[in-house]
């Protein structure tokens, strides 16, 4: 495998699949920071990455708030946080996804520490279509 990286936080990895297909792997970094909230300031430089696997743009925001370069953000997939306390709340996550509008979204950043099947369900009744809202962990409502 062929590696690359420079200095701006950006990069790729060009390798080959199990068929011999080329494939190409990118990342890019988006600053991810609390805009009220102390927890994650934007002056400690936390960043969250959109990769490109193949022909995909995959976001995943980290520890953030809906930000300005979050709204810019231009994907195919969304992993956004949803639990509130740290980050955006599952309704102000549900309100990004409406804007830059990915083919998926998948909440993450719940469900043990902060948030719960409530923020699930909040999420997924405010998302709009055309997005489609895909649930990877398993929450039982207590």
């Amino acid at each position: 495998h062929r590696r690359s990286y420079n200095c701006c936080g950006h990069g790729n990895i060009t390798g080959m699949d199990k068929a011999g297909r080329a494939m190409y792997f990118g990342w890019n970094t988006v600053p991810a920071y609390n805009t009220i909230k102390p927890f994650h300031m934007k002056s400690a430089g936390w960043v969250g990455y959109i990769l490109r696997i193949d022909r995909k743009r995959v976001y995943i925001a980290g520890d953030t708030d809906g930000t300005k370069e979050a709204k810019a953000v231009r994907c195919d997939i969304a992993l956004v946080p949803i639990g509130g306390t740290y980050t955006m709340n599952a309704k102000q996550a549900a309100e990004l996804i409406n804007e830059i509008q990915p083919e998926i979204a998948i909440p993450v950043h719940y469900g043990s520490v902060v948030g719960g099947k409530a923020d699930e369900d909040t999420f997924m009744a405010n998302v709009k279509e055309p997005v489609k809202v895909e649930i990877k962990l398993d929450l039982l409502e207590i």
